[in-house]
């Protein structure tokens, strides 16, 4: 046995459903991943457009809305069931509230940059993984709203990111990129 199949034999490949291939990597259902994609464009550009244009979020008085939130926040890390949990109330305390305006303009910008990315499908399960990351922190401070639907939907969306852009500049730019660990056509020897 050659020692490229001894280090072969340990390797398995579980291949990937036929469900799963459909809904996850085949463009007939695209338009479906389109759909997703406009509402959570839509959703987050209404959200950091508000907050691009709020003075308490990026102009003179940044940070003053982040902090009534987060001092929210922390208001529901106490009792017998807290909303929010320890570890994150101290992240709170000893992180975010000594940078309220940096995070603020981060949070204002970040949405509405995801936002547009979705839009527009470039990048999009980077922006699905950007947009459920800032979804799970307002979770993690309490805010439920529309949040655990957003991030369902992004969850989706980082799954099916193969084809999530399709409709989109994702169908241009991916097999001119490629992965990591697929370099695309601007990056292979002529």
């Amino acid at each position: 046995m050659s020692k490229n199949n001894m280090n072969n034999k340990f390797v398995t490949q579980i291949p990937e459903p036929p469900l799963s291939r459909f809904l996850f990597a085949d463009t007939k259902i695209a338009f479906i991943w389109l759909i997703l994609r406009i509402y959570l464009g839509y959703e987050w550009i209404m959200a950091g457009w508000e907050k691009v244009n709020s003075s308490m979020w990026t102009g003179s008085q940044a940070g003053v809305a982040l902090s009534g939130f987060l001092h929210s926040s922390l208001k529901k890390a106490a009792g017998q069931h807290p909303d929010v949990s320890g570890w994150y109330a101290t992240l709170i305390n000893g992180v975010a509230l000594h940078h309220t305006v940096l995070i603020s303009n981060l949070v204002a910008y970040g949405e509405l940059f995801i936002g547009v990315l979705l839009l527009f499908g470039l990048f999009t399960g980077v922006a699905g993984f950007l947009g459920a990351f800032m979804n799970m922190n307002y979770l993690f401070a309490g805010t439920v709203s529309i949040n655990p639907l957003m991030f369902l939907c992004e969850l989706f969306i980082i799954l099916a990111w193969r084809v999530a852009g399709w409709y989109g500049l994702d169908r241009f730019l991916l097999p001119l990129l490629g992965t990591p660990w697929h370099p695309g056509n601007a990056f292979k020897k002529k």
